[in-house]
């Protein structure tokens, strides 16, 4: 628990902030691979190991080898601890493309002993804004091509050093000792990561995550379920500012010594490609993306692929089927959360129950309760609860006491447990819509529709889509005589928030459906849907 061990950080602003630890959850670690020493630095463990010639991460521009990748997180540190200013406990925003060059910077900033706070390429100023100011994030990475949206939030006190550019003050142009950068003699309960999470309140959630959380995830699942060897190459659509991308893309390749393909662009359409020419054994993506590609599968030879992992949304019976049924391999569906770091529920192999997530992960327990904490029986649907030795602590949130409850973590998902021990997905237990994988908090995007100036009401619900899932339409009240143009009102919320939450269709109505006290019905603009 934090506190237990002396903290290595100067800047200790993400520990003062942590939870109270009677909010904590129940952490558990009773697998020997997870009794981690007190002094542990993660990104040190990563690039420790593998041969200087061996590759860890391919693009179709060329290849990094382990060697060259010390050598650059080495320098990196450098610069970052030197010429920045960057002392241990400070919060780094981490902001770019997936390349080589952002998960260098990620382990730079953790083997420095700051903390990464990786965001989306996507994501708008004022969704910027609002992660700097929770995290108080006064430094910032950002790959020149994805600064202007940083620049225009004017985070008070950020630090912006672009990398990817020309300039001489370019992170990656500035002089720095071509020395090895010794690894900061962390604590493993140091925080190394705080990752954002839609909250159904609309305002984000800063997940915090230990130096050993980060190993956790990749001595649990990737070993037990997923079992990488050396010899393997992942790829997947996740970006690095999704853990479920930068477990799948950076953690656990690098923790086995293997390699991982980062493409800047992921989608269905460019995944087939990609996993054919550059002979992908290990891919991470969303049931969307495997349902889009089963129709362009006889274009492409993926024999290659020996594990196909699926999380972010519920894996659909009829969609595994498939999959299996084109390509001879049974998918490996999962749940995970920000608030864990990554899946702990699944299943492998001979394992595998179509229509079912699976079982506990190794070093996980999970079981179905009811709103008051008492375990539901099998066979009657509940509320997931898990524990294991990654465990949710808000960065100073009081809605930690909703996601934790008498040491549980509690998930927001309905989930029924079978009388053999299998977990099957019901529902989400909560306002969050997941849409091909992303997790959307209707009252983020309300509140983005409330601050067009023609906007009197607003509501966002999703609907049913048998390709994506769900999709977000938001109901708006408009100002007298204002005109309905749904496309305009589209663009505005694309200004406001990264694209994947903007509503896929605006209705107008003239009043929204509230009870008599004045709360909204969202159940009545569901069942419209």
């Amino acid at each position: 628990m934090a506190g237990t061990t002396r903290s290595a950080h100067a800047d200790t602003f993400a520990r003062d902030h942590l939870p109270p630890p009677d909010q904590w959850p129940e952490l558990r670690f009773e697998l020997p691979e997870l009794r981690y020493p007190e002094r542990l630095n993660c990104a040190a463990e990563l690039l420790h190991g593998p041969p200087d010639g061996r590759p860890v991460f391919r693009t179709p521009a060329g290849t990094w080898t382990y060697g060259e990748l010390r050598a650059r997180v080495d320098r990196i540190a450098h610069v970052l601890t030197g010429d920045l200013g960057v002392v241990p406990g400070n919060r780094v925003l981490l902001r770019g493309p997936t390349t080589p060059w952002l998960a260098a910077c990620w382990l730079a900033v953790l083997k420095a002993g700051a903390v990464a706070v990786t965001v989306l390429a996507q994501q708008r100023p004022h969704e910027l804004s609002t992660m700097c100011e929770i995290a108080r994030v006064r430094h910032a990475l950002c790959d020149i091509r994805a600064v202007d949206d940083l620049a225009k939030a004017e985070i008070p006190g950020l630090r912006i050093t672009t990398y990817g550019g020309d300039a001489p003050d370019d992170l990656l142009n500035r002089p720095a000792p071509g020395t090895a950068y010794p690894a900061l003699d962390t604590a493993a309960d140091d925080v190394a990561l705080i990752a954002f999470t839609s909250g159904t309140t609309g305002r984000p959630k800063g997940c915090t995550h230990f130096h050993r959380d980060v190993l956790a995830i990749a001595d649990t699942f990737a070993r037990h379920v997923l079992k990488p060897h050396a010899g393997d190459l992942f790829a997947g659509s996740p970006p690095l500012g999704f853990t479920f991308g930068l477990g799948g893309l950076v953690i656990f390749p690098m923790r086995a010594g293997a390699s991982s393909l980062l493409l800047e662009q992921a989608g269905p359409g460019q995944l087939l490609p990609a996993i054919a020419e550059h002979r992908v054994s290990v891919l991470f993506t969303a049931p969307t993306a495997y349902r889009a590609m089963l129709d362009e599968l006889d274009g492409y030879d993926v024999s290659c692929l020996r594990r196909c992992v699926s999380a972010g949304e519920n894996l659909p019976a009829a969609t595994w089927r498939a999959w299996h049924e084109r390509t001879g391999l049974r998918l490996i569906n999962g749940i995970g959360a920000t608030e864990l770091l990554h899946i702990f529920i699944s299943a492998a192999d001979e394992r595998i129950r179509p229509g079912t997530t699976g079982l506990p992960v190794p070093g996980w327990q999970a079981r179905v309760q009811d709103e008051n904490g008492r375990p539901v029986p099998d066979g009657e649907p509940g509320l997931l609860a898990v524990r294991g030795p990654v465990g949710c602590r808000y960065l100073a949130d009081p809605r930690q006491r909703e996601y934790v409850r008498d040491g549980w973590n509690v998930t927001g998902d309905t989930y029924v447990r079978e009388p053999d021990g299998y977990f099957r997905y019901v529902a989400r237990a909560d306002d969050m819509i997941i849409s091909a994988g992303y997790n959307i908090a209707g009252p983020e995007v309300e509140d983005a529709l409330l601050r067009h100036p023609d906007v009197v009401e607003a509501a966002v619900v999703g609907r049913p889509d048998e390709a994506r899932g769900q999709i977000v339409v938001a109901f708006a009240v408009l100002k007298e005589g204002a005109e309905r143009d749904p496309e305009a009102l589209r663009g505005f919320v694309r200004s406001e928030l990264a694209p994947f939450k903007c509503p896929r269709e605006i209705v107008f109505l003239d009043a929204l459906p509230r009870t008599a006290t004045g709360k909204l019905q969202r159940f009545k603009l569901r069942a419209r849907e």
